[in-house]
């Protein structure tokens, strides 16, 4: 991943609500959720959000894919993947065990 990669998809995330339906689609797996479930999980109006899913996906964060009258969302696991490896690449000398880092511990926690 490119450095101008990581600050769009950083960005991306730095906005509460954008943050919250990343994470509700990561839980959702590769199933995703429709725009009117999210919608009314998150409380969000729809407009609002429809613009900050165009944000997630201008960022490669989620993808979209129609099933009938519906958006299914999910979320862009590869897109997170990269940018933690992007963000771990150096850590500690490229030894992040040093560092008690483990990522699969961080993402069952």
């Amino acid at each position: 991943m490119k450095s101008i990669t990581a600050l769009a998809v950083l960005a991306a995330l730095a906005q509460e609500t954008r943050l919250m339906i990343f994470r509700r689609l990561m839980k959702a797996g590769s199933a995703g959720e429709t725009a009117g479930t999210l919608a009314d999980k998150l409380a969000v109006p729809a407009p609002t959000l429809s613009f900050h899913l165009k944000e997630l996906e201008h960022a490669a964060l989620v993808s979209q894919r129609r099933d009938g009258r519906n958006l299914i969302y999910a979320a862009r696991a590869d897109t997170m993947r990269d940018l933690l490896g992007y963000l771990l690449k150096d850590c500690c000398g490229g030894r992040p065990e040093i560092c008690g880092l483990d990522v699969k511990e961080l993402c069952d926690g």
